[in-house]
């Protein structure tokens, strides 16, 4: 199963995903994507450390997240990436870079086995930012989740903690 998991920050969307793949009841894989590049950072990530308990086989990758996920992906596995838009923004700085690595995402990605939650970043709902990479940050984003939701059996729009069911798809609509 594939599943992504949207919302703003601090919306809930990363425990949700936590609680998705616990429920699963396959070992659980954490991919995280943050890097503490400051003190705020650091104390963000330390909160999603302590959150989880010693079940999660926690893989940092920042930027070769295909290679990551074709490196972790199995039948028994849960896999839960955290977060896209972190992804996304990494890979600003070289879109020759992040061209390929998008490209990669989606021919991998369907054929991966096991479960696979992505995490990400709904920012499209505010004003149109006035810099040149703010907007190219938030069409990437857009343009991504908009990919994913496509190819994914359900997504799910988080706020305030609460799940809501924006797609999901059954094993008979599969075949």
């Amino acid at each position: 199963m594939l599943e992504l998991i949207l919302g703003g920050a601090r919306s809930g969307k990363s425990r949700l995903a936590e609680q998705h793949a616990i429920a699963s009841k396959k070992q659980l894989v954490y991919i995280a994507i943050a890097e503490a590049g400051d003190a705020e950072m650091a104390q963000r990530i330390k909160q999603h450390r302590e959150r989880r308990d010693n079940r999660w086989l926690v893989i940092e990758e920042p930027i070769e997240l295909t290679a990551a996920l074709s490196r972790e992906a199995t039948a028994d596995r849960c896999v839960v990436v955290d977060c896209l838009t972190l992804w996304i923004s990494n890979h600003l700085a070289n879109p020759a870079v992040w061209s390929k690595e998008r490209k990669a995402l989606f021919e991998t990605l369907p054929g991966l086995p096991g479960d696979i939650i992505l995490v990400g970043n709904e920012v499209g709902s505010g004003i149109v930012p006035l810099g040149h990479l703010t907007r190219q940050f938030v069409d990437e984003n857009g343009w991504l989740h908009q990919e994913l939701a496509h190819i994914c059996d359900r997504v799910t729009y988080a706020v305030a903690g609460l799940a809501h069911c924006l797609k999901e798809t059954s094993i008979l609509e599969k075949s």
